[in-house]
């Protein structure tokens, strides 16, 4: 059988004669009816690494604010509030001004600070007449050895039940001796007994 002798350039045609015959042949079984199509993958913006200094400032800083709400309001105390509140939020949650604060003096959209005081004034002296029904406003300090549940209902930030309380703790421990001593009845904070200064009186 005569061999078969091929020139350099016969054999470099053949060879890329077969390299297209491998491309087209690959294309055809990979491709489908999209054969040639590409497929571009969206690029994503690089993430902030974990622990970067945004990621820890936003996990440091709280969410709340802790304030203490004093004077005329139902319940006096510290209260914790969201971010972004503002004063009347933090009289809302401490039950509302009574009825003899001076409301008027309060700037109720104010916005609140961490470990800020919120004091409303008591205007019950020297102040408008209430309305009937109401008890009478005090024109001197109430004497906390004789005054009644009424009168001591009367004053700021003293209700119903802490009024009661106070009656009921004279009549156990006998009289009052000085102004602090209504630390000992339940309900009664430094807060609360700040804001009775000058308002009452151990006769």
């Amino acid at each position: 059988m005569p061999s078969l002798t091929l020139s350099r350039p016969q054999a470099i045609a053949l060879t890329l004669l077969a390299l297209t015959a491998v491309i087209v042949a690959a294309r055809l079984l990979g491709g489908g009816s999209g054969a040639g199509a590409s497929v571009s993958t969206p690029s994503l913006p690089p993430a902030a690494p974990f622990g970067s200094t945004v990621d820890i400032m936003a996990a440091a800083a709280p969410s709340f604010l802790v304030v203490d709400v004093a004077g005329a309001v139902r319940r006096p105390g510290l209260y914790r509030l969201p971010k972004g509140s503002r004063i009347a939020d933090a009289i809302a949650r401490a039950g509302g001004m009574t009825r003899h604060a001076a409301d008027a003096s309060v700037n109720l959209a104010a916005p609140l600070a961490d470990g800020e005081q919120v004091l409303v004034p008591s205007g019950m002296l020297g102040g408008p007449v209430p309305a009937s029904g109401a008890s009478p406003s005090p024109t001197a300090p109430v004497d906390l050895n004789s005054a009644t549940v009424e009168q001591l209902d009367a004053l700021p930030g003293v209700g119903p039940t802490t009024a009661q309380k106070i009656v009921d703790y004279r009549n156990e421990h006998g009289p009052f001796t000085s102004v602090d001593d209504l630390d000992a009845i339940p309900g009664i904070g430094p807060a609360r007994i700040d804001s009775l200064r000058g308002l009452v009186i151990p006769a």
